[in-house]
């Protein structure tokens, strides 16, 4: 196994839009490679440079390879598991680049055709009806055939405690059924509920997408251990009316999923290569979660290092059904890697070509759209 020494690293903020800033790790070794990871966390750019200050020169020591690091460094809240993750991509796309290949290769590819789906939430700043249409609309024309929105903006746990949800959620309610009626009835449609509800409002809001012929509900309620029994009858009155239920993006480590999966509450889980604690760990999950008959989609609404990481990661896993797509949040998602990217047919993709992760980051592009200074660590 390669093993190298790392002469410094550099983490970046890339301004993106008013809602929106991407941050990045990149590994510097002595013999001039770059590896590098995405740990974004919105608007929690503070506490993840925080988190770098303590864990990055823990890095710098000594020599590495592969997944040793996030190994020896188990996270211990969201904003470390945020750059104990970035750290392990770069380090994994080291090691790829060593044997001249990409990380797909190196782990074993299972599939060269990626499904994915378009989340055209950010996209859609007119949150009225026609907004999500349009963005689905436009989704569409550029290949997707599955698509995510989150349209519940009215609705939260407290308006649900006081009897008020069936009502709140109504305005939601329309935004799927445009676009429903934009995508027309074959193309899978995802609802995101951002933990906004509790059970007896689930429940009505379960019906309603049920009529709406929705793919999956995902995270319905807060993600607390007391709620996996409601969370368990949400989905089996999901599964008897047509629908599927998913949740638990933020999680970290196999051992957080595990109760949840035990437990009945999903039939889909969403481990994100930036928060899980590494991609032995997505590994670990994944086989967890096959196991126990539930499938894996990573969350991906990030930007274009996480989503590399993903695809090549996304190729190789038992138990997938597919993986997410941030859809035209902006420009700079392309422009940042130089547009890799394959286009999307018919609802799938292929692996950017090229070694390590398939994607480099433009430093000049990066340096345009800095949201603060660069932060350095040498060895």
């Amino acid at each position: 196994m390669d093993h190298f020494t790392l002469s410094s690293v550099t983490m970046h903020f890339v301004r993106i839009t008013h809602k929106t800033c991407w941050t990045f790790l990149r590994l510097h070794t002595a013999d001039g490679r770059i590896g590098e990871g995405e740990a974004s966390l919105l608007g929690k750019e503070d506490e993840l440079a925080a988190a770098a200050e303590r864990l990055v020169p823990l890095v710098l020591l000594g020599k590495h390879h592969s997944s040793s690091f996030a190994q020896q460094h188990p996270p211990e809240s969201i904003q470390q598991a945020g750059v104990v993750s970035a750290l392990d991509q770069a380090l994994w796309s080291l090691h790829a680049q060593s044997s001249h290949q990409s990380l797909a290769q190196t782990l074993g590819i299972q599939r060269h055709r990626i499904p994915v789906y378009a989340n055209i939430n950010r996209r859609t700043e007119q949150r009225g009806p026609d907004g999500f249409a349009d963005s689905a609309r436009a989704a569409m024309a550029a290949g997707h055939r599955a698509f995510k929105l989150a349209p519940f903006d009215e609705v939260n746990t407290d308006i649900c405690a006081q009897g008020d949800g069936e009502i709140a959620m109504q305005a939601g309610l329309a935004r799927i059924a445009a676009v429903r009626d934009a995508v027309g009835p074959a193309a899978r449609l995802m609802v995101d509920c951002h933990w906004r509800f509790d059970e007896a409002t689930a429940v009505k809001l379960n019906e309603a997408a049920a009529r709406l012929g929705v793919y999956w509900i995902e995270t319905p309620l807060p993600e607390e251990l007391t709620n996996i029994p409601a969370l368990a009858r949400l989905r089996r009155q999901c599964n008897t009316l047509g629908l599927r239920q998913s949740g638990l993006e933020m999680s970290i480590g196999w051992d957080s999923f595990r109760p949840y999966c035990e437990g009945g509450a999903y039939d889909v889980v969403m481990p994100d290569i930036k928060y899980v604690g590494g991609i032995d760990e997505l590994q670990r999950t994944t086989a967890g979660c096959a196991a126990l008959g539930v499938q894996v989609s990573p969350h991906n609404p990030s930007g274009p290092i996480c989503h590399g990481a993903s695809l090549q990661v996304a190729s190789t896993l038992d138990a997938f059904d597919m993986l997410e797509l941030q859809f035209d949040e902006s420009l700079l998602f392309d422009a940042l890697v130089n547009a890799p990217f394959a286009p999307i047919k018919d609802g799938h993709t292929e692996l950017p070509a090229g070694p390590g992760l398939g994607v480099v980051l433009d430093e000049a592009v990066m340096t345009r759209h800095t949201d603060r200074p660069v932060r350095e660590w040498h060895a």
